[in-house]
């Protein structure tokens, strides 16, 4: 008997991944949710249906004029990078460890129903342009992506990444100046309009409210349970605090009554 504990006693310590706590664990369901559940799947693919609808109004009630315009992102809307998160998450790494990585080896998939919607608005004639706060760095893998996605559009001046502000109003208003911006698809609500930038949680609430007829009609929403802004204002900004502040910040947020 004895040596049969022993026995259990050294087959506990060759396993690290149960003995120690996994690095983000709260993180796994949000992984799970975004890659394996169906409801994100037809989420995304009812955003796309959504914008093509719009689209199509756009082309049948716009006046002549400038010439139209669709501004995408490009993280968690047109490409999933969930297996990064994956990663991260086993490995007890966080970002921006192994995301030029990541970007580099040019394998990410397409958000279901992204690359058929873009080569639709391609097909219509309307301008794409991928506005997304990767590095300029970044470009050239990224276009080797977008290309084996599937994406139309994939040239050096469709696409516009982070110089040096987060903020991607000025790049929205540099298309804007030659083209008439119909939609605007994105994960995030800076992917939309500017007064989103830095918001508090309430104050993100409060205006999602006030400009509830853009979207489903201006603005098209993906789904991101993985990270975004509204985790940075779940930490009020704080982003250097530490993984137990984090912590404590996420069961203050939790809501117990309505």
């Amino acid at each position: 008997m004895t040596r049969f504990f022993s026995f259990l006693f050294l087959l506990t310590l060759n396993l690290p991944s149960i003995a120690q706590p996994i690095y983000k664990e709260y993180s796994i369901q949000a992984v799970n949710y975004f890659q394996v559940a169906a409801e994100v799947k037809a989420l995304q693919l009812q955003a796309y249906e959504i914008a093509r609808f719009r689209l199509d109004q756009a082309l049948v009630t716009l006046p002549a004029g400038k010439p139209l315009a669709v501004v995408v992102d490009v993280d968690e809307t047109v490409l999933d990078n969930s297996p990064y998160q994956a990663r991260q998450i086993l490995s007890g790494e966080s970002y921006p460890k192994g995301w030029k990585e990541w970007v580099e080896e040019a394998n990410a998939l397409a958000i279901p129903g992204s690359a058929e919607f873009l080569n639709y608005a391609d097909k219509k004639h309307v301008a794409v342009f991928y506005i997304s706060n990767r590095k300029l760095a970044d470009i050239p893998a990224t276009m080797k992506n977008l290309k084996a996605a599937g994406f139309p559009q994939v040239t050096d001046d469709r696409i516009l990444f982070k110089s040096t502000e987060n903020g991607k109003e000025s790049r929205r208003q540099k298309v804007a100046e030659q083209y008439e911006i119909v939609l605007l698809v994105g994960d995030n609500l800076t992917d939309f309009t500017a007064f989103f930038d830095g918001q508090s949680t309430t104050e993100r609430n409060r205006l999602t409210v006030q400009m509830q007829k853009e979207f489903g009609a201006r603005f098209i929403m993906l789904p991101n349970s993985l990270y975004g802004d509204w985790e940075n204002a779940l930490y009020e900004w704080n982003l250097k605090a530490d993984e137990k502040e984090k912590a404590e910040l996420r069961k203050k947020a939790l809501r117990l009554q309505n």
